[in-house]
């Protein structure tokens, strides 16, 4: 696998997520990762640390550069927990749980985070306000309500299917409400 085009392609991915999520400053954003269906594998069964890495810091460097938190999720071996620098776990009072990840419990996503962050901690929950989904991971327990799909400017990277979710206020007050300009769905 090309790790340079990954990378381009993983940034191009980003950038059009970022833009159109209107995430901002101090807001998390959850990263789901299959390495083994980047590589073309079934998810779980053929899982690379290089491809983590890259996928990993690429995007960690982007959003470092605006301000936004990085939570990268797990495998369902570790309950889906996520990894996150302490000082957001501290500033939103998140549960830390004592847990390692490796390879084959928790991922190459997990394992790079640890990697690139200057403290991470895995976390029992989080409410992230826009998640990128590489190779099908079910991230939607991590983003709060509403939900609003984004439709990815590439809808695959490597061998991986790739989805995104944003986040809307909620409408309330019926018939006779008006809202406010929304800038997901620019109603």
């Amino acid at each position: 696998m090309n790790l340079e085009k990954l990378s381009q392609e993983t940034k191009l991915i980003l950038d059009d997520i970022l833009e159109r999520s209107a995430i901002q400053k101090g807001q998390i954003f959850v990263l789901g990762l299959s390495s083994s269906e980047v590589a073309g594998g079934v998810i779980g069964k053929a899982s690379s640390r290089d491809i983590g890495q890259v996928i990993v810091k690429t995007i960690l460097d982007e959003l470092t550069k605006r301000g936004i938190y990085l939570a990268v999720q797990g495998c369902e071996h570790l309950n889906r927990a996520l990894v996150v620098e302490r000082e957001l776990a501290l500033q939103k009072d998140l549960e830390i749980v004592n847990v390692l990840p490796s390879l084959h419990a928790g991922g190459s996503g997990q394992l790079a985070a640890f990697d690139y962050m200057a403290d991470p901690v895995e976390v029992e929950f989080i409410t992230a306000h826009t998640g990128l989904d590489i190779g099908d991971t079910a991230i939607g327990m991590h983003i709060k309500h509403v939900q609003v799909p984004l439709r990815p400017v590439q809808r695959e990277l490597g061998g991986a299917h790739v989805t995104a979710l944003t986040t809307r206020p909620k409408l309330i007050g019926g018939a006779r409400a008006r809202y406010q300009t929304d800038d997901i769905r620019k109603f």
